[in-house]
């Protein structure tokens, strides 16, 4: 394990639970019915604990979006052609995805990360960071999808844009990814880490019919086949080698080292969250951590959240990935904050309190 990754998951703690109890005490004191806020009030509490008792923040935030294509895509599993994922980096760069606008209008900076698009390098551009360990996976339905190496360097490319962040002032970072094909990494890993068979979780993902959708989950299921080994006596990373993507290995790094950094994570979609599993199962206090921005509609991901007994913040019958639902949920968890440290007390506003 290289020293970089090594000394992040050394990094990492849990948050002081017993803050928990503190934030409780003060947010029954504002102006409000207690537990009026709903769910405002139990990410508040956590951002607090995140924060070790100072006052919550997520501001300034900032997403990154990483890149990367797929071998697998030769199978047949994605409607659309592979040049789409270069054509839509192209896309974040012109300010005219999804994710610019939902992130313009969130006022969250948003950061493309080019970790291993198919063919050359892009044009320099301020919001693009190069950083393409390869330019694209091997085919994870015939072997591993890359060496341990490749992929050690794309979760270190995330860590040290974590790093970056948290000296740059960020206080809440969010995932978001861009790749023709990578449903089918992300229920590859689902399946390996979680215990899921193929049909359980494989879904359309860009626009996949249902025959289409069959033939995904036998891709993924050669898939966990071919790759045995790793699957069955590999540790997190071998897995994540033989089964990910570089988008996916790089934003397992981004919540890594979020965590390192004690900084809130918002995790996307359906493939954010398995890059999430990848980074959880590497270490499980990066659940303290974690914020899941959205249910999405693609249909294994409420399996998912099931099993890591986890609650999205919205539910929009959203699947468009890109950082789309983070650039939302940073702007609850900017209320969640918000509320914390700025309702006034019973006591200072003049109001009376429960009898």
């Amino acid at each position: 394990m290289p020293d970089i990754l090594a000394r992040t998951l050394a990094a990492i703690s849990p948050v002081d639970g017993t803050l928990r109890k503190k934030a409780k005490v003060h947010l029954d004191n504002l102006t409000k019915p207690r537990g009026s806020l709903g769910r405002l009030e139990e990410e508040a509490v956590r951002l607090f604990c995140i924060a070790g008792g100072e006052r919550p923040a997520v501001d300034p935030a900032r997403i990154h979006t990483f890149a990367g294509d797929h071998g697998v895509t030769a199978e047949g599993v994605s409607p659309f052609p592979s040049e789409v994922t270069r054509q839509m980096v192209a896309n974040f760069l012109a300010g005219g995805a999804g994710v610019n606008v939902l992130a313009r209008t969130a006022g969250v900076q948003l950061v493309v990360v080019d970790a291993g698009c198919a063919g050359g390098d892009f044009a320099v551009h301020p919001s693009l960071v190069s950083a393409k360990v390869m330019p694209g996976t091997h085919n994870l339905a015939k072997g591993p999808a890359m060496s341990v190496a490749q992929c050690q360097a794309a979760v270190e490319v995330g860590i040290g844009l974590a790093n970056a962040a948290a000296a740059d002032g960020v206080r809440c970072l969010g995932m978001g990814e861009m790749g023709i094909g990578n449903t089918t990494p992300s229920t590859a890993l689902c399946c390996a880490y979680l215990g899921f068979t193929p049909l359980e979780i494989a879904g359309p993902g860009a626009g996949l019919d249902p025959a289409g959708v069959r033939k995904k989950a036998e891709v993924v299921r050669q898939a966990l086949w071919a790759n045995d080994a790793a699957v069955s006596g590999g540790d997190a990373l071998d897995i994540l080698a033989a089964l990910g993507g570089l988008e996916i290995a790089g934003l397992t790094g981004l919540a890594l080292g979020a965590a390192a950094n004690r900084m809130p994570l918002v995790v996307d979609g359906f493939i954010s969250t398995a890059a999430y599993v990848a980074a959880w199962k590497m270490h499980q206090d990066v659940a303290d951590y974690a914020f899941f921005s959205h249910a999405s509609a693609e249909p294994g991901h409420m399996r998912v959240m099931e099993a890591l007994g986890a609650k999205p913040l919205l539910h929009l019958d959203m699947r468009l990935g890109e950082g789309t639902g983070a650039a939302m949920a940073i702007f609850v968890l900017r209320c969640a904050a918000a509320i914390f440290n700025e309702m006034a007390t019973f006591e200072k506003a003049g109001v009376s309190g429960r009898k």
